[in-house]
């Protein structure tokens, strides 16, 4: 599906309106985020902007989510979003599903991950970086 990003969320999820005018709810596939209120996820957020907002994207989406998301793949210029965010060190790659991911797609979001947290960049430069899946855990009870 191809469209344009009307809105961003927060660092993983954007709203995507198509050729017919309809509006997707998309959540990066591959990656999570740091959660608004959460260190870095104002920042993930702006990253993101900067990345898609009110670009023409193209988004390959394999499943629905228990909040109606599409879980995609988004590619703005033919580069991975979501790739280019843990590159960049905005978010983490979401390991619990990378069976997911192609073997390729797998081992290039955790050598991403690696090479943005051994320079340090962005959310890495927290001496200890919580992960959205704990952060939120905390914040469920």
């Amino acid at each position: 599906m191809a469209g344009r990003i009307v809105a961003v969320t927060d660092g993983d999820t954007v709203k995507l309106l198509d050729a017919d005018r309809k509006q997707h709810v998309v959540r990066l596939g591959g990656i999570d985020a740091p959660e608004r209120g959460q260190p870095f996820g104002s920042a993930a957020k702006e990253n993101l902007s900067r990345l898609v907002f009110d670009k023409r994207v193209e988004a390959r989406c394999w499943k629905v989510d228990q909040f109606r998301r599409e879980i995609c793949s988004v590619f703005a210029a033919q580069r991975d979003v979501g790739l280019t965010m843990v590159r960049d060190g905005y978010a983490w790659h979401f390991k619990r599903f990378a069976d997911e991911q192609s073997p390729e797609e797998r081992v290039e979001y955790a050598r991403a991950e690696d090479e943005a947290r051994g320079a340090k960049r962005g959310l890495w430069r927290d001496q200890d970086p919580v992960p959205p899946w704990d952060w939120r855990r905390t914040r469920a009870r």
